[in-house]
């Protein structure tokens, strides 16, 4: 793992910082939470421990500061302060887990290789966009220069799965399966009648067509 500790107790820091190195982790030490903030921002870490008493920038700021940078990677808090409104204003601020001090050295790697091992969350895509064309998902509306285009269900499916691999060539097998989720070949005209469809309202009303023919293979969508 490449841990940051942003922690300004030399023997604290030394202790964790050593300990993990011994397990064969990247560490990088900052005893500042303003520096802590720059370094956050400029190298990538699978995981911070982060005190909440520093200087320079206290660690609630630090960890908002950080969050609101839209950097996700997890976060332990590292203090003592134990009460529990401590811990909560701790989580509540950005962090992902909170330990106390003392604490055990094995239970801190615990928590890291946890916490490095989630998955990172994922942005919800809220909107398909290729050259003039775009289609907002949370409404189901596509819309070309300005225009809002009237597409069936599963027209706006075709669309949004060529808009999703724009650039790419898409066979009839590939429509199929990812439009259809047929994974088989029903023996019909399905994909050709509605790629027709699409380019009447997508294509002929505009100058510049999108949706292309690559001859003896499939279809690609591209400016």
């Amino acid at each position: 793992m490449r841990v940051l500790v942003i922690e300004d107790d030399t023997e604290t820091a030394d202790y964790i910082c050593s300990s993990l190195k011994n397990l064969g982790h990247v560490v990088a030490h900052i005893t500042d939470g303003k520096q802590g903030f720059l370094t956050a921002l400029d190298a990538d870490f699978d995981v911070m421990v982060v005190d909440r008493m520093l200087p320079g920038l206290d660690g609630l700021s630090l960890v908002k500061a950080i969050r609101g940078a839209d950097v996700k990677t997890p976060i332990l808090f590292l203090s003592a302060m134990a009460g529990l409104t401590d811990r909560v204003d701790g989580l509540e601020a950005g962090a992902d887990d909170y330990l106390t001090k003392p604490f055990s050295f094995s239970e801190l790697s615990a928590r890291l290789v946890a916490l490095a091992r989630r998955p990172p969350l994922s942005v919800e895509e809220t909107k398909l966009q290729v050259g003039d064309l775009e289609v907002d998902l949370l409404r189901q509306v596509a819309s070309r220069a300005g225009q809002i285009i009237a597409l069936q269900p599963r027209e706006m499916r075709l669309l949004c799965y060529l808009m999703r691999h724009s650039d790419r060539v898409l066979t009839r097998t590939m429509l199929l399966e990812g439009v259809w989720d047929f994974h088989f070949d029903p023996h019909t005209n399905v994909v050709e009648t509605h790629i027709s469809r699409l380019r009447n309202k997508v294509d002929k009303p505009f100058e510049t067509p999108l949706i292309h023919t690559v001859r003896g293979t499939g279809y690609s969508l591209h400016v």
